[in-house]
């Protein structure tokens, strides 16, 4: 059940704030009766009208993407730079589940879906989150205990579910760590790793949940299953 103005807006028909001033002018009905009152819930099996037009549904689109290096995790860009929404062949207005950085690679899970999304992001869903990082100096197992322990960021404590040294380059005093999280805040991965003293020089995010990226070349994605989604759909609390 979503609030009525959202889904309105949802369809692409306008935006929220429109729709809640159509509500009020009595524009909008639901099963055949004018609402004007906002905050009622329906369900996709409930009629819309606006404006004496039937409200469109649109279907539900899943996508996994490889996002590539110098890419927007956005809808749009006021600087016109390229974004995941332009890598997908869809007229659905889908949107990017969380947030990969311009300069971070890898999985990145994109919808019209507002449910499945939501079950993606939230913590209580515990949904790996795997990242395969390159640091500048090699990581000990005293900063990897404080990351699985927890580290602050940002003034909230953070912890790794779990954290694996790959790979130690002596040479070029680098190595590559896998840590794994269930959140999904803002430049997490790279924070938590500065919170213990080392730099990120690259990172990828390998898998979210089910879904990972090993048979996609960069910059290309496939679409979910209806497996896929019924999984995601079974973490719902």
């Amino acid at each position: 059940m979503e609030r009525l103005q959202k889904v309105i807006a949802k369809s692409g028909l306008t935006s929220r704030r429109k729709a809640e001033e159509l509500i009020k002018l009595g524009k909008v009905k639901v099963n055949g009766k004018t609402i004007q009152e906002l905050g009622l819930k329906v369900s996709e099996s409930d009629r819309i009208e606006v404006d004496n037009k039937i409200l469109e549904k649109e279907n539900k689109e899943y996508y996994l993407l490889n996002k590539p290096r110098g890419v927007i995790t956005s809808t749009q860009d006021d600087k016109y730079r390229k974004t995941v929404i332009d890598l997908i062949n869809t007229t659905a207005r889908i949107y990017p589940v969380g947030r990969l950085d311009y300069d971070t690679t890898g999985a990145l899970l994109l919808t019209n879906d507002g449910d499945f999304a939501n079950i993606i992001m939230h913590p209580t869903s515990e949904i790996d989150k795997v990242y395969l990082a390159k640091l500048e100096g090699i990581i000990k197992g005293e900063e990897i205990n404080k990351l699985k322990t927890g580290v602050k960021i940002d003034n909230i404590e953070v912890h790794a579910s779990r954290v694996k040294l790959k790979k130690i380059n002596k040479e070029a005093n680098t190595c590559l760590v896998e840590i794994t999280i269930h959140e999904g805040k803002n430049h997490q991965v790279k924070k938590m790793f500065e919170a213990v003293g080392f730099s990120v020089i690259k990172l990828t995010r390998k898998r979210i949940g089910i879904f990972e990226i090993k048979n996609l070349n960069s910059g290309n994605y496939r679409k979910l299953t209806p497996k896929e989604v019924q999984i995601i759909y079974s973490y719902k609390k």
